[in-house]
């Protein structure tokens, strides 16, 4: 039995995780945390740390769980670079696995991006769409930096060059489109979400993996193998 902790846990993320988890035989949510609760008093109780606070909370989250020497999965996103330097460094003394989205398919699709952009090169400029609900804080979307990063060293440009187009609409769940456009074709690439279960999935997923790893920061490519 792997025992998780979930912060974010009156969030959305946190609702769906904390939801999914009471139906897993080998998965069991002994702590959940909000604004206003106190990590420190309940940490001793888990085996990993599910973060989907805020980008604020993430590094304060992290310090209390490397005291007590916890794993840690962060589907957190938006942090600056800063921050991530800061996650970086906790990651010497404890497992993370870090993602910006933790659902299979766009992992999956990542590697797609990456083989295309090689193939079509510069003669089919590529843009990226992502559209998300109207309560996302950060803009572009993790995902969508991914994207970009991905695009940009396969093609060997710099991420700016790569055009983004951030939308908040609705209850969008999550939209990702990328287009390569040549002169005689266009090729499109779209994975679309339609609930947040796929992510929270995810982030039950890389729990389990991430449980008596050794320090260091792993991505969703080492959770998928």
């Amino acid at each position: 039995m792997i025992k998780v902790i979930v912060t974010g846990a009156a969030g959305r993320m946190g609702q769906r995780i904390i939801a999914l988890a009471s139906g897993e035989k080998d998965l069991k949510v002994v702590g959940e945390v909000d604004i206003g609760d106190s990590l420190e008093a309940i940490i001793s109780r888990g085996d990993v740390l599910i973060d989907f606070s805020s980008t604020e909370a993430t590094i304060p989250n992290l310090k209390v769980a490397a005291r007590v020497k916890k794993a840690v999965v962060i589907g957190t996103t938006g942090h600056t670079a800063e921050q991530k330097k800061g996650i970086e460094k906790i990651a010497s003394e404890i497992p993370i696995v870090v993602a910006p989205n933790m659902s299979l398919g766009v992992n999956v699709m990542w590697k797609i991006l990456e083989e295309a952009a090689r193939a079509l090169g510069e003669a089919y400029p590529v843009t990226v769409r992502e559209v998300h609900h109207v309560h996302k804080k950060d803009k572009p979307s993790g995902t969508a930096l991914e994207i970009v990063r991905v695009l940009s060293k396969a093609l060997g440009v710099p991420a700016e060059k790569i055009p983004v187009e951030s939308i908040r609409e609705g209850e969008v769940v999550g939209d990702h489109t990328i287009v390569f456009r040549g002169s005689e074709e266009v090729l499109e690439i779209t994975h679309r979400a339609f609930s947040r279960d796929t992510f929270a999935l995810g982030a039950l997923r890389a729990a389990r993996w991430i449980k008596g790893k050794p320090n260091g920061f792993y991505t969703m490519a080492d959770v998928l193998g």
